[in-house]
Parts: structure tokens; sequence; C-alpha cells
């Protein structure tokens, strides 16, 4: 019996485990999720410094002429204190010595006879940064659950701190089946047709931050799909693609029997992609999605990422679509939940001109697709719709309604 996606989501979310642990240098962190909370060691800035070039002065010396002691650079480790009628010339980061109370810009003084002449009511603190303006110690910086993305590592770097604790990114092996593919640095003949879906599936999962391994293209025989299987056996996710149908050569299901596996759901309730299964060998989770390559990319975008962002350890692991208008009236069966792909501008989402399960353009010509419910046959021009996306990563820490 099918079940419907939210029924898989949530068999999917009870099945996989988060990956364990390693620690990591932060500049091999980007896109890795944080396994630990990371609280500030000292402020940022650690001391008073300067936002500008110009002259450390005080306030009760506002358009007088005072004379101009020594220069300050960054990185100076000077000691001395500013006195009454007197600037000290400092350059920008550098710390402000002691009694300064005001910097003004080079480009808002003059010179007179002995120094340079100060603008007309300084105001206090003004052009200096405080230290810990930014951030104060022992501030939590970053949670447990965190993906990094390359500004959560300027926050690691600006602490001094070199490894972090992360999850492991998981491990994801990849196959299709089938006598009529091959691979596009293959011949094919007229009967042939290239594997769209292998390289499809590589590259998405690489961009969510897996580790790839490409065991092939397996021919409809179960000797042959046995050894695909057992290469696979090392990564966390094995994702198959053709054979899980209902025709003469369709043997995956066989061969991965063989190998004790165990249905979690073996057909959904989703137009197109009805035979979509998941299952498990050991602590292995198994996704063989359709042949088609419409079908098989967007069943990998709701229940491949479902399970890559589950094992990934990230808090926010649940897909969040977005509420965006729809640009032109659509008709639909109504029956099976439907996957629809289109293209969001900003503003409204449009159904791509043409799609099919077989086809592979709509792929290119989208960047998401609404999941429609199964009793809606028509959606109206200007309704609100939610649009998944398949090039950001919008995500929550809790389950959300896919459904327009």
């Amino acid at each position: 019996m099918a079940v419907t996606i939210n029924e898989a989501l949530e068999i999917i979310y009870t099945h996989t485990k988060q990956k364990s642990l390693k620690i990591i240098p932060i500049e091999e962190a980007l896109g890795s999720v944080l396994a630990q909370n990371i609280t500030a060691t000292h402020n940022l800035p650690p001391y008073d410094n300067s936002a500008m070039d110009g002259y450390a002065v005080k306030i009760e010396d506002s358009g007088k002429c005072v004379k101009v002691g020594c220069t300050i650079f960054a990185g100076d480790d000077f000691h001395g204190e500013l006195q009454h009628n007197e600037a000290i010339k400092i350059m920008t980061g550098a710390r402000i010595p002691l009694g300064t109370q005001c910097i003004v810009p080079i480009e808002d003084i003059t010179e007179c006879e002995g120094g340079i002449k100060l603008p007309q009511n300084l105001t206090i603190s003004k052009h200096i940064r405080l230290a810990g303006e930014d951030i104060k110690k022992e501030t939590l910086l970053l949670t447990k659950g965190q993906k990094l993305h390359a500004h959560q590592i300027t926050l690691l770097a600006s602490q001094g701190i070199t490894h972090i604790k992360v999850y492991k990114k998981p491990r994801v092996g990849i196959f299709g089946s089938g006598n009529e593919l091959k691979m596009h640095f293959e011949q094919v003949t007229e009967y042939q047709l290239y594997n769209t879906n292998s390289p499809t599936f590589i590259a998405r999962a690489k961009e969510l931050g897996c580790e790839i391994e490409f065991i092939g293209t397996a021919i409809d025989t179960l000797d042959d799909i046995n050894e695909h299987i057992k290469s696979a056996l090392d990564c966390d996710l094995i994702i198959t693609s053709g054979g899980v149908s209902v025709g003469d050569a369709d043997f995956t299901k066989e061969a991965f029997s063989a190998f004790g596996y165990e249905t979690l759901f073996d057909k959904v309730e989703i137009r197109p992609g009805k035979p979509t299964t998941l299952g498990k060998i050991g602590d292995k989770v198994i996704l063989n999605l359709p042949g088609n390559p419409l079908a098989a990319a967007l069943n990998f975008e709701i229940f491949a990422r479902a399970i890559i962002y589950a094992m990934s350890g990230a808090k926010e692991k649940f897909i969040n679509p977005i509420k965006v208008k729809i640009a032109q009236d659509f008709k639909l069966k109504a029956g099976r939940s439907s996957v629809v792909p289109g293209y969001f501008n900003g503003e409204f989402f449009t159904v791509c001109e043409k799609f099919a399960p077989g086809m592979v353009s709509p792929l290119a010509n989208s960047n998401g697709f609404i999941i429609t419910d199964a009793k809606s046959d028509f959606i109206a021009q200007n309704q609100i719709v939610k649009f998944i996306s398949t090039r950001c990563d919008f995500t929550s820490n809790e389950f959300q309604e896919l459904f327009s």
C-alpha cells in the first residue's frame, strides 16, 4: 500500500540517524554542521581603537590649535597618555592612547601655527570602536546543529579558534540500473539513452554537502545489481534509480532483499514518481527512485534531501517552503499529490510550460517546485502557493506542511 508524502517523511525522520563526530580545522569546515556550542573567548575588538585615520584628542580642546605628538599605527604597542592641548596622530585600527575622548578624521582638520586646528563641538567617543562593541567575551556565538557558512567561519577565526567538532558529512553511494543506459562519456546506440539521473544525484548531493561514491550503472541482471550493492554498502545512504517498477527486468528490489533489506515503504502517493521506495540494510538507508529523469529528480528533492538533512546533524533539518503567488491559472489532475516544477522570480511562481516524467529540460528551466494537495484540480492566478527551492536551502527546526 502506498504512503502519503507526509507519512513517507515521518518514516524518514524516524529511521534516519545523524552521523558521528569528528574534529576538523576551520579551513575545512565550510558546509559542515557544528556538534558543539561556540562561546566567545575574548572581546572583539579586544581594545578601544580608532575607526578612522585621524587624530586622538580631548573634547575640551574643541576649536583649538593643538600641537601634534607622535604617530600610532595599527599593531603598535603604545603606552603613552594623551595630554591637554595635544593631538596624537593615529591610524585606523590602532589602540587609542590613554586619555583619548574622540578621534578627528584627517580630512576634518586644518593646519595652524605650531600644529593643527580642531573642529568645534567635538563629540565624546566619536570614531572610537569600543572594546567588545562587536562581540563580548562569553557571548554564545554559534550553536550545536548550525550549518557553517563562510561568515560563521569569520566568527570562528575572530576568536582564534583553530579546530571545531562537527558531524561527519553523509556518505552517499549512487548507481543506476538499466540495459538501455550509458554514461555521458560512453557511446550510445539508437536504442540506448544517456544516464542523466546519476550525474544529477551526484551534483545535488554534493551541493547538499555530502561525500559521494559513484558506483556506476548496473545492467538488468541480479548478479550485476548485487555487485553494485556490495560496492555501495560502506556508504550511509544508497540512492538508485530504475528497476523499482513492476516490469520483467526490474530486479532492484529482489537484489536488495538478498542483503537483509527491510522495506520501510514501497510506494508513495505522488505524481510523478509513485514507485519510490525506502528501506534499510542495517543502519544503511536505501532510497530507490524511479527511472524517469524528472520524476527521479523531483522525488530526490523531497525524500533524498530529507534523509541528508536528517543525517547531517543539522538542527534545522526540515524542508521549509516559502509562500509566493502563482503567476497563472493552473489546472491539474486530482486524486494524487502532484509535484509541479517552475520558476520563482522573487514575486511570482510560473509553472513550466511543459513537463512530463521522462523530460530533463524542466529541471534546467526551473528553480523549484510546488506540491499540490491530492484534492486540488485548479489553482487560480495570484493564489498563494508553497514554493520549495532547489537552488537555496530553506530549512526549519520544525516540520512544515509542504502542500499548496
